[in-house]
């Protein structure tokens, strides 16, 4: 039976791919505590398992699918990469180049301490920094070197060899690191930073309103009591002056036995019915002292919760309490704000920033959220299909920039088709905050090519290296696992004090800025643990897309620099 599978999947390696996303899938997920390898890490020592019986994979698989990975990435990044080069995110994106440097520095320092060559040295990055873009374009830049065949193969099977050792530090060491020796690194308390900064992001907060979605709304109607409070007020007063710090909202009104129009200077009449739109607690407890009233007509407005991508120029860096005061975010409810590829979720704070990219969910009637679509972005309703027309095109225009080659003395530089759709990708991916009706790739469809792009790539990765595996193990020597502390805890003990005393970064966003730049959503997740509090990722961001961008291009580096 074994030797019946082990031909079959020599005959038909297409089998053995799936094979090894399945296993590798099943062993990422696995739990050792509160610690999982990881779908890329699983992937890759499945696939060298699996490698062990020879299976030979055409490298064209390999570059297809990475190379559809790097768009997804860049597509990903590119709002906020963007952002934090042309405007107010400015010092987080120079400083997620300053530990990015660094990060470099430590694999080539560590690399020409030990003498590793360019495939251990490329290994070494992407599993210190778990980087394993970087992979990619170090394979590229080996195959593009003066080595020969011969040469070239053995440095590229040293990589996953080096990349297996260091990735278990890399993953865990810098959670701890950041999480546990961040906060005395800085000499704070992290738990009371990111309660002090939410008090301060919290100043000018309606109890209830655009600012916060944890508390149910309803729609209730309400007649007008002779000589009630509200006879004579207008629409707009009665929004505002009736519940002071409140939000409520006119949503429907009858006079007499007509539904009507009305304007904010409509006045109040005994008699009338209205509509009123608001926190339950409020509607119950407040307004439920008047007499409540089921007109089943008057209620029966249409609602709805949807997400809007802001492409707004106007609500780029506005905080929620400004936004809140725009005409068009009348009748809205603020429920999430979502930023960056990962899809973080932003703390909803009344001084927390807006940025054109963000996806916001929000509800309210159907008339309110046109007209709030109509005028903060675009509504990203879920959709199925793809603009591959979008996605074909930049893919080949960003590959025929990236494999141009400049010599340089003698050596010649290319950022290879791999690195030219990373570029297509954060240029499509800004544009579409600018022009969302460009087209779009639905969150599905990312993570597809995201996550199974870049896992394909590593199952062939592991599957060509798996006869050499052992034999580059003992080439590599244990000695590579300390030099991958080295590597991975160096950057992240200094990018701590550089955010503190270079970039003066609050205490309560400094450590996400340090995770955001080591692209390391884990040791994020784990500081907004510690401090219980989702602030850190305020400076998650900005520094993730500058980094992501630039580790994955240093694998590039790293080759060049060891060659």
């Amino acid at each position: 039976m074994f030797s019946y599978i082990a031909d079959t999947l020599r005959a038909n390696p297409q089998l053995a791919i799936f094979f090894t996303l399945a296993v590798g899938y099943w062993i990422g997920a696995r739990k050792f505590g509160s610690f999982s390898l990881g779908a890329v890490t699983g992937t890759l020592l499945a696939g060298i398992v699996i490698g062990q019986l020879g299976i030979e994979i055409s490298g064209q698989v390999k570059s297809v699918f990475f190379i559809m990975f790097l768009f997804a990435v860049g597509f990903g990044v590119g709002p906020q990469f963007v952002r934090g080069i042309a405007t107010d995110g400015l010092p987080q994106a120079v400083f997620a180049l300053v530990v990015s440097v660094l990060c470099l520095l430590s694999v080539y320092i560590a690399a020409i301490v030990a003498g590793y060559g360019p495939g251990l040295a490329a290994g070494l990055l992407a599993g210190a920094h778990t980087i394993s873009a970087s992979i990619g374009l170090a394979t590229d830049a080996i195959n593009n070197s003066s080595l020969t065949p011969e040469q070239a193969k053995a440095e590229l099977d040293l990589i996953p060899v080096a990349y297996a050792i260091t990735y278990l530090f890399g993953t865990v060491g810098t959670g701890w690191i950041l999480a546990f020796l961040g906060p005395k690194i800085l000499g704070v308390d992290i738990q009371e930073e990111c309660a002090r900064y939410e008090r301060e992001m919290s100043v000018g907060a309606p109890e209830s309103g655009f600012l916060s979605g944890r508390r149910k709304r309803e729609l209730r109607a309400y007649r007008v009591p002779e000589g009630g409070k509200v006879v004579g007020m207008t629409v707009a007063q009665v929004e505002r002056d009736l519940l002071p710090g409140e939000r409520i909202f006119v949503e429907g009104l009858r006079s007499g036995n007509e539904i009507v129009e009305y304007t904010p200077d409509t006045t109040f009449k005994p008699g009338d019915v209205v509509a009123v739109a608001g926190r339950r607690d409020i509607l119950v407890n407040v307004l439920g002292q008047g007499v409540e009233v089921d007109d089943v007509e008057l209620l029966d407005v249409p609602v709805e919760a949807v997400d809007v991508l802001i492409t707004n120029k106007d609500l780029d860096g506005r905080t929620l309490a400004e936004a809140a005061e725009k005409p068009f975010a009348r009748g809205v409810f603020l429920n999430s704000i979502r930023r960056g590829s990962a899809a973080v979720n932003i703390p909803v704070l009344p001084q927390t920033k807006l940025n054109r990219g963000d996806v916001v969910r929000v509800a309210g009637t159907k008339a309110s959220i046109d007209r709030f679509v109509a005028a903060a972005g675009f509504a990203d309703r879920p959709v199925t299909v793809t603009n591959m027309v979008l996605v074909g095109l930049a893919i080949m225009i960003g590959g025929l920039i990236g494999a141009y080659v400049i010599p340089i003395a003698g050596v010649p530089i290319t950022l290879s088709t791999s690195g030219g759709a990373l570029v297509a990708g954060i240029f499509v991916g800004w544009l579409r905050t600018v022009k969302p009706q460009i087209g779009n790739v639905p969150q599905p469809t990312l993570w597809f090519m995201n996550s199974v792009g870049l896992n394909v790539f590593i199952a062939i990765v592991g599957i060509s290296s798996g006869p050499t595996f052992i034999a580059g193990l003992k080439q590599a020597g244990f000695g590579i696992f300390f030099w991958g502390i080295f590597a991975t805890a160096v950057p992240m003990l200094l990018a701590p004090l550089i955010g503190k005393y270079l970039f003066r970064f609050d205490p309560a966003i400094n450590l996400g800025c340090c995770g955001g730049a080591r692209t390391s959503t884990a040791s994020v997740a784990m500081v907004g643990d510690v401090a219980k509090s989702d602030v850190p990722m305020l400076g998650y961001t900005v520094p993730y897309a500058v980094s992501n961008t630039l580790l994955t291009l240093w694998g590039l580096v790293i080759v060049l620099l060891i060659l």
